[in-house]
């Protein structure tokens, strides 16, 4: 079966020299791929051109007149910015003329926009953004929100863990992953009540098998791999995400330094040179590139704005995966089975829905 992904080719902080160099890359690794790059045609065309992929038969180019900046309002990127390469990007989804999206721009635009034009999934109020930290198990912690949404309430918090579940139900293969809930302690009398308040909901939940809930989790418990999925606030989330990120590379550049720093130390950086690539390799954040806009009635990619082409690949190849395994339909079906309310429908349908002026309308 042919995948077809749509990448929006201007976002992020270098744009096509990035975007479409891991396009390229990604399609001589999956020969059931195609792409449509998104963006200024002539800028596209000349990077295909420095990669020898000028007439490659699984690339389109689709020109937009305009970019979403890092910098730009979630209002001007709705409003004004109706040529887009991120919205052309997403609209390409709505149509079913690709089957997930790519973007390395602005997070708040990109949620913003792919809201307004896929709207969200029944049951879902807010979506949220999923991605994956390493473990000491050697596999991956799925932990959501990172930043979509900085208050929650409890109803939201609930709503994530049930995506997440079915998330990684079909991504890992686990038919009951474990769910934790991110607190100041494991201990059920500890945190606000917010978090004291979704404990009790995924209890619930648990009790009646339809969730594996674990209980809380600490910070520590997020690379020990206690959990499957690790739910939170946007707020806690991302700051979370930015620590791991920075103590990934803090780590790498204090052993180069090191292993530099006397001729004894350079020996045994070369005699230790297997393993320092292995620690790399499990350390590196470029690996666990690409979350996913969960909740929304299309597949939507993040990559980091920074990324280079090969963090870049791989939030391609987590779009084309979530697409090989149907993440999408899994993750409606777990949300009708578990949030099947005619109030929770109601809620989905109309409740926050974003309009092109850049406002929210509440039901």
């Amino acid at each position: 079966m042919t995948i077809k992904i749509s990448i929006d080719c201007m976002g992020g902080d270098h744009g096509p020299s990035v975007t479409v160099a891991a396009a390229i890359s990604f399609l001589k690794r999956e020969p059931n791929a195609e792409l449509i790059l998104v963006g200024f045609e002539d800028v596209i065309r000349a990077e295909l051109k420095k990669h020898k992929a000028g007439d490659h038969p699984r690339v389109t180019v689709l020109h937009a007149t305009e970019m979403v900046t890092m910098d730009d309002p979630v209002e001007i990127a709705l409003r004004r910015k109706k040529d887009s390469s991120m919205r052309v990007a997403i609209q390409l989804v709505k149509d079913g003329q690709a089957q997930a999206c790519v973007s390395a721009g602005n997070t708040g635009a990109l949620m913003a926009i792919s809201r307004y034009l896929l709207k969200t999934m029944q049951g879902v109020d807010r979506p949220a953004i999923c991605s994956i930290f390493p473990n000491q198990k050697d596999g991956p912690t799925y932990m959501l929100d990172l930043g979509a949404n900085v208050d929650c309430e409890p109803q939201h918090l609930h709503q994530f863990a049930i995506m997440g579940s079915a998330l990684v139900s079909a991504m890992e293969g686990k038919p009951r992953p474990t769910i934790g809930l991110l607190n100041v302690g494991a201990e059920d009398i500890k945190g606000n009540d917010i978090v004291k308040a979704t404990a009790e909901l995924l209890r619930a939940d648990s009790a009646r098998g339809l969730l594996n809930f674990y209980g809380n989790v600490e910070g520590n418990d997020i690379f020990l791999g206690t959990t499957d999925i690790v739910v939170c606030d946007g707020f806690v989330g991302n700051v979370a995400l930015k620590c791991a990120e920075g103590l990934g590379r803090f780590v790498k550049s204090v052993l180069t330094i090191e292993f530099k720093s006397s001729p004894l130390n350079m020996l045994g950086a070369l005699i230790a040179r297997g393993a320092l690539k292995a620690i790399t390799r499990r350390l590196n954040p470029s690996r666990y590139n690409g979350a996913n806009l969960l909740g929304l009635r299309g597949l939507v990619f993040k990559s980091h704005g920074s990324a280079d082409a090969y963090a870049y690949e791989w939030a391609i190849r987590r779009a084309y995966g979530a697409v090989q395994l149907d993440v999408l339909a899994r993750i409606s079906a777990s949300m009708a089975e578990l949030m099947p309310t005619p109030e929770a429908h109601s809620t989905s349908e109309h409740s926050s829905l974003i309009t092109e002026q850049g406002e929210q309308k509440t039901a």
